[in-house]
């Protein structure tokens, strides 16, 4: 097959096939083996095929959405989840869910099968959004919406996300203002957008207050439990220890949490703690732990009414949406002993 547009005769000869049958993969029928579906699928998207735009804007075909997330087991995925089913019910759809684990394999499969089922459009969660998968996506005309992606896309590309920068500065100025001047903070993944504007927000409200910066007191890890854990105890064991951390998110904060506990010193007595999220186990920490609410509900729900938006033919009048952040103040914060 080369030059042009593919068409159902070309890849239904490529698969040794009849048309029907590549006609029926693509309408999601299920009379066909399992062999003969993955090689249709595999063809389909290889070749970029893309049903006319006539048959696409004609009428919904299926009242399917797809949402791939990276990792579904997580209160921050679901409450993503929650935002994004609000919508989609709402409109009388029905929400196909993908989890990835940043196995590029499944999200290959998840590619084919998309194409397989006919959805509308879908919503990505993912860490990474690599150019042949967008290449993918826009050759077969299909919508899409990018969440908190690993870095922001083009500006062609609608996506959503959150006011880290500005998060990243509040939570620093309130450490700050408590009269806080060594102020650890850890971040996630050192490549990924939100961790670099975190950062970069705690690193301006530290200038904004003339303080100055120290690399030790700044540390990259996975946002997980295991990773605050590592890292602050990498920071409470500098001879000039801090008297406060900001962590990168909630669950990497519960980690902080341990690692004070196992340094024998108390929050907040002797380390205040901040972290970012807000998830809904945040209020029931010991103590409630003080944190930067990001919209994740909210985020899901702009991300469908976007991607409806974009299934309905409309224009976008800006393809980039930031969410505001704010600071929640619990116990975990206060001002250093002594």
């Amino acid at each position: 097959m080369s030059g042009g547009r593919p068409t159902l005769t070309a890849i239904a000869r490529e698969a040794n096939v009849a048309v029907s049958t590549v006609s029926k993969v693509l309408n999601g029928h299920t009379d066909i083996s399992p062999a003969t579906r993955r090689t249709i699928e595999r063809l389909l998207t290889e070749r970029g095929y893309q049903r006319p735009r006539s048959a696409r804007r004609a009428g919904r075909r299926t009242d399917l959405i797809d949402l791939v997330i990276n990792e579904l087991d997580s209160v921050w995925g679901l409450s993503i989840l929650t935002g994004v089913e609000e919508v989609v019910e709402e409109a009388g759809l029905s929400l196909v869910v993908s989890s990835v684990h940043n196995r590029q394999s499944l999200t290959r499969r998840w590619l084919e099968s998309l194409l397989a089922r006919g959805s509308e459009g879908a919503i990505l969660v993912l860490s990474e959004l690599t150019d042949q998968q967008r290449a993918d996506l826009t050759r077969r005309d299909l919508p899409f919406v990018v969440v908190d992606g690993v870095s922001q896309p083009p500006p062609e590309i609608a996506s959503i996300g959150a006011t880290n920068f500005s998060g990243g500065y509040a939570a620093t100025e309130h450490l700050i203002q408590l009269g806080h001047r060594r102020i650890g903070v850890i971040g996630g993944p050192e490549q990924l957008q939100c961790t670099r504007a975190r950062i970069a927000g705690y690193r301006a409200a530290l200038e904004t207050a003339a303080l100055p910066g120290d690399r030790q007191l700044v540390r990259y890890s996975n946002f997980q439990h295991d990773g605050g854990l590592h890292a602050a105890q990498a920071l409470l064991a500098l001879p000039d220890r801090p008297t406060a951390i900001f962590a990168g998110s909630d669950s990497q904060a519960t980690g902080v949490y341990e690692a004070v506990r196992q340094a024998g010193l108390t929050i907040p007595g002797d380390v205040s703690v901040v972290g970012f999220d807000d998830l809904n186990f945040a209020q029931w920490t010991a103590p409630p732990l003080t944190t930067v609410r990001q919209p994740l509900h909210e985020m899901g729900v702009a991300a469908a009414r976007t991607l409806l938006r974009l299934v309905n033919g409309e224009r976008l009048e800006s393809t980039r949406i930031e969410l505001a952040t704010e600071l929640i103040v619990r116990d975990s914060t206060a001002p250093p002993a002594g």
